[in-house]
This record gives structure tokens, sequence and C-alpha cells, in this order.
């Protein structure tokens, strides 16, 4: 039986939180595993985020959070410690209940755009990267396309200085990297990476110059919905192998279950 005084309760944490696809997903996982669990997708305005929050630390049963725009800065600075992938970029898309009550944080941002990329049979050693955006998502995914041995990324954002600031802290982590922030040109690079929001509405620009993508190349967006952006659209056209957000949050989702240990095989965490 699902939902009783005895359930694991996780939370899916986002402003808006009504485009969330996780606590389907998740409630999906949990019914076909027979688990007393549930997922609550919840929103707060960010002004009263310090008291939301505080609100649900007091919360006994609930376990696990997953955290979107606009929380996940937010929701690191909130815990106790984490893991390297979230310390690196001061950003947590996932935290769990420790024993003592407070919360460690992890951040499967990059680690289900590279899964889910080399489940797709894509090698990453050597390639050279263009991505577009550095912001929460992008920061976890520019280090650990550096880390999985892209030899060079250039890389792209609305907010110049912020594309640089990433680009000197993923250089100095992973020194054999060529990061630097330049132009959303594709030009002589192996993969194009859309790490912004910018498709997910009718009308929205191409987030990268198009004209320069060539059939050789990736083309990856991280948009869930649509299923398949404007940008995949046309890179098809173009006849550039495509992959869409979906499979990096199938991935990430694998990822979360087992940091929130959803099967209760060890408590050991909390």
């Amino acid at each position: 039986m699902r939902g009783s005084g005895k359930a694991d309760v996780f939370v899916m944490l986002a402003h808006p939180v009504g485009h969330a696809k996780s606590p389907g997903m998740f409630n999906e996982l949990f019914e076909q595993k027979g688990l007393d669990s549930l997922m609550v997708p919840m929103s707060c305005k960010p002004e009263d985020f310090d008291t939301f929050w505080a609100g649900l630390t007091a919360a006994e049963n609930v376990r696990g959070v997953i955290i979107s725009v606009p929380y996940k800065v937010a929701v690191y600075h909130k815990c106790a410690g984490g893991h390297d992938r979230a310390v690196r970029v001061q950003s947590a898309n996932s935290v769990r209940r420790l024993p003592d009550g407070g919360w460690y944080a992890d951040n499967f941002d990059g680690v289900g755009f590279i899964d889910a990329l080399r489940a797709a049979g894509y090698s990453f050693e050597g390639r050279k990267a263009l991505q577009v955006g550095a912001g929460g998502a992008g920061a976890s995914i520019a280090y650990c396309l550096a880390e999985a041995g892209v030899a060079e990324i250039r890389l792209n954002d609305v907010d110049r200085s912020r594309a640089e600031n990433l680009a000197a802290l993923v250089g100095k982590a992973f020194p054999a990297c060529r990061i630097a922030a330049g132009e959303a040109d594709p030009s002589g690079m192996d993969m194009a990476v859309n790490a912004t929001p910018v498709g997910m509405h009718a009308g929205d620009p191409y987030p990268l110059d198009v004209s320069k993508l060539t059939p050789d190349m990736m083309v990856v967006d991280i948009i869930m919905e649509p299923a398949e952006t404007a940008l995949l659209k046309k890179a098809k056209e173009i006849g550039c192998r495509v992959q869409p957000g979906r499979p990096m949050m199938d991935f990430q989702m694998r990822g979360m279950a087992e940091f929130f240990d959803v099967e209760r095989k060890d408590r050991a965490n909390g």
C-alpha cells in the first residue's frame, strides 16, 4: 500500500513547479516497485524561501528533495555538506536527509547528461563542444564535459562574465580541457549543446547559430518540453545527430533514486 503513515515522502521544489516531470516519474517508479513512498510537487515565492525551507526541514518524514529553478543555489547553502559535483558548482538539484536531520547535497545535471549520451554510443574523449548556457545546469554540464575528456569547450551565455567565470573555474579543475567564453557559433565543433531555457516557448529564437551546423555534429538540447525543440528539428533537417532532454532526465532519475535509497537498502544515511 502506498501513502500510509509510514510512507517516505519526497518533494519536488521549483517556482513555478507545474512543468516538473519528476513527481510523475518517481511516483510511477514507486508504484512499479511497490514502495510505500510518494513525491509531492511544491512551490513557494522566492521571498518566502527561508520560511518554506525551515518548515520542510522540520517535517521529519521528508527524506529527500529534488530542486529546480530558482532554488538550486539557495538549497545548496542550506546543506551541511555535499558531493564534489555539488560543491564545485555551489548548486544542488537533489538533497537527502542526514541522520541528524540536516541535509546532504548532490547535483545530477551533468551526470545525467554524460550518461545519456554514453548510453547512446557517444564518445567524449578529444571532442570539441559548443555549450550555450552557463547557469545552474550549464555549470554542472561544463564540469562533467571536461571530466569526461572533452578537449575544448566554447562557452556562451547571455551574461558574458558568468561564462568567463565558469570557464576559469572549469579550466582550473581540468587543465587538460581548453575552455573559454565565446560566441554561440558551432563552427569547428563536434558537438553543440543548448543548456538554456531558450526553445521552451513557440517563437523563441534559436539559442545558437544554426547556419553553422554541419551534418557531422551532435546537437543536444536539455529542454524536456517540447520533446523536439526548434533547434533539434533544424539540426535533424541539416543531418546532425540529435539528443533531446528526456534521456538526460531518465539517467538523472536513476542516480537520484540511488542517492535517495528509495528501496530502503541502507538507512545509515538517514
